[in-house]
C-alpha cells in the first residue's frame, strides 16, 4: 500500500454483507473455535481467506483512525443545525 493510500474492503462485499461481517465478528471472537469458518459461513458467499484479509483490513482501519490518520467529518453542532432549520422553515 502506497503512503495516503487506504485499505479498501472487498469490492465484491455489498453493505449487508459487510454488516454481517461485523456481526459475525462480533458473535465469534479470538477465542471461539473454527472462528474463521464460522465467521465465513455466517457472512455467506466467501471463504475463511477472504474473512481474514477482511479482518486485517478492518484492524488496519481501527488502527488508522486511533492514530489520528483519518480525518473526521466536520460535524455541525446539533444547536446549530435546529437554529439554521428552524431559520429556513421561518422564510
Amino acid at each position: 500500500m502506497g503512503s495516503g493510500c487506504f485499505p479498501q474492503p472487498n469490492s465484491k462485499w455489498s453493505e449487508q454483507k459487510n454488516k454481517l461481517f461485523e456481526n459475525a465478528i462480533a458473535i465469534y471472537d479470538k477465542d471461539s473455535p473454527d472462528r474463521w469458518r464460522n465467521i465465513a459461513r455466517f457472512v455467506g458467499e466467501t471463504t475463511e481467506e477472504e474473512v481474514k484479509k477482511q479482518y486485517e483490513i478492518l484492524l488496519d482501519d481501527i488502527s488508522r483512525i486511533e492514530s489520528d490518520q483519518v480525518p473526521l467529518p466536520n460535524y455541525k453542532n446539533h444547536e446549530e443545525s435546529i437554529t439554521e432549520n428552524m431559520q429556513h422553515h421561518k422564510q
